[in-house]
């Protein structure tokens, strides 16, 4: 039973009962707190006008008559009509002490003046009753001496309507915001169908089904953004999944060449005897083979902990052109091999990690030095496009690529195999490798080409804090 409460505390449908509730309360407390001091106000003007009634019957006489009887027709006129209902009383005071009627009829005489023309509620000897009491001066005339007229009535009829007002009150209340829960409930579970039925949809889709999609012209307008979202959240969920196939295959395609030549070189030498040269000839062959293993398993590393968000450490203030340099010197037997000279302008000061630039920088000029054709120059461009912002360009001379190709020269394990010579003296790494070193430290990488040229590059924020 606990355990259902609990599940009915955790459920939209449960706090919006609870909700609903707590509003009707207090509209409920609101409106009601309204009509009892409406029907206090008017009990209040009933009180007056009877009251008022009553002091002009009493009132007249004492205006009117002329009997030498006078005072003693009033005061049985008084007790008449005060013993009629039982809750009204009267009281007349006077300088002339023959002129006094009622018990207490000073004080109750004192109050009802304080107040001259409203109502005066006064407590009674007994516990818990009042009166209220109305007063009106009557002045003298040639029969009588000038009075003051007092008429009372018991407050307890009028006390026992409001407390019954109240309790009816509190009973409507009750009832009504239990009722206001239950409908609201009711409500609220035909409301959430909608969602229901979203939730149904979406446990349908699996790995067997991730084309799938909600079908957004069925949902309530409110749950639009949501499906949308939600269908957006699966393309993307579905694109790295695919990705993430793409990537298997590759690693296995790369893998197996490396493994097959070392198994395929080990069978034939382990077929014969062999000289020692020979077999120091399959050693070293193998041992190029595991280089190019480990590379692939480094590199794969490297981009593993770079898409899991690991930025840039131990930043310092980097001159690209010096380390340009510095790497064009290294690569400078391969650039005589080639043929090839490479043509460095600009400068601009980034904040980075020297050996993550480096490596960049590695990756641009190998690429550019492996897939060139037709002009042996090779150019490097660094410059600030933007505040904030520098660029490295290492353009080189290429065919076109497609928009497709250009689009996917950042992927791991991509070759553009058509477009692009020596493709194969590479495992497909390097420049997904330039695209992560630029995302580490908050930059991105680009490829552009234009006029039988095509440029690959990084741009670096200059910022300390970026």
């Amino acid at each position: 039973m606990l355990e259902r409460v609990r599940r009915w505390r955790r459920s939209i449908a449960g706090r919006l009962a609870l909700m609903f509730a707590a509003v009707a309360v207090a509209v409920f407390a609101v409106t009601g707190m309204a009509l009892h001091h409406v029907l206090a106000r008017a009990l209040d003007r009933y009180q007056a006008e009877q009251l008022q009634g009553h002091i002009e019957d009493i009132r007249y006489m004492l205006v009117r008559g002329r009997s030498p009887q006078l005072l003693q027709h009033a005061k049985e006129k008084m007790d008449e009509l005060g013993s009629a209902d039982g809750h009204t009383r009267y009281w007349l005071w006077s300088d002339d002490t023959a002129w006094r009627h009622g018990d207490g009829a000073q004080a109750m005489t004192e109050a009802a003046i304080a107040r001259a023309g409203r109502p005066v509620i006064v407590p009674l000897q007994e516990p818990g009753q009042r009166m209220a009491v109305l007063g009106v001066r009557v002045p003298a005339n040639d029969i009588r001496p000038a009075v003051v007229l007092v008429a009372g009535m018991d407050m307890a009829g009028i006390a026992h309507t409001l407390k019954t007002f109240e309790t009816a009150l509190m009973v409507f209340a009750v009832l009504g915001a239990a009722l206001v829960a239950g409908l609201g409930y009711w409500v609220a579970v035909a409301g959430l169908r909608p969602v229901q039925r979203l939730s149904r949809e979406a446990q349908r889709i699996g790995p067997d089904s991730r084309g799938e999609r909600l079908r957004l012209p069925a949902l309530p307008l409110e749950l639009l953004d949501m499906g949308a979202s939600f269908n957006a959240a699966l393309d993307r969920l579905n694109a790295a999944y695919q990705q993430l196939e793409t990537f298997n295959a590759d690693v296995a395609h790369e893998l197996r060449t490396p493994v097959a030549n070392l198994i395929g070189q080990t069978q034939v030498a382990l077929s014969r005897e062999r000289s020692a040269s020979a077999l120091r000839e399959v050693l070293q062959s193998n041992l190029e083979e595991l280089e190019r293993l480990r590379g692939i398993v480094a590199d794969m590393l490297f981009l593993a902990r770079a898409e899991q968000g690991e930025r840039a450490r131990g930043r310092v203030q980097v001159s690209l052109a010096h380390e340009v340099r510095k790497i064009i010197d290294f690569f400078d037997m391969v650039l005589d091999e080639s043929g090839m000279a490479v043509q460095v302008s600009g400068d601009a000061q980034v904040w980075g990690e020297t050996s993550l630039l480096r490596r960049a920088v590695t990756n641009l000029l190998q690429n550019a030095i492996q897939h060139a054709s037709g002009s042996p120059d090779i150019a490097v461009q660094i410059a600030q496009p933007g505040p904030g912002w520098a660029e490295l360009a290492v353009t080189n001379a290429s065919p076109p690529l497609t928009g497709e190709q250009l689009a996917h020269v950042f992927d791991r394990f991509y070759r553009a195999d058509h477009a692009r010579a020596n493709s194969m003296e590479s495992h497909g790494l390097g420049l997904a490798i330039v695209q992560a070193i630029a995302r580490m430290h908050g930059g991105a990488a680009f490829a552009r080409q234009g006029q039988g040229r095509i440029s690959f590059g990084l741009r670096l924020p200059v910022d300390q804090k970026a």
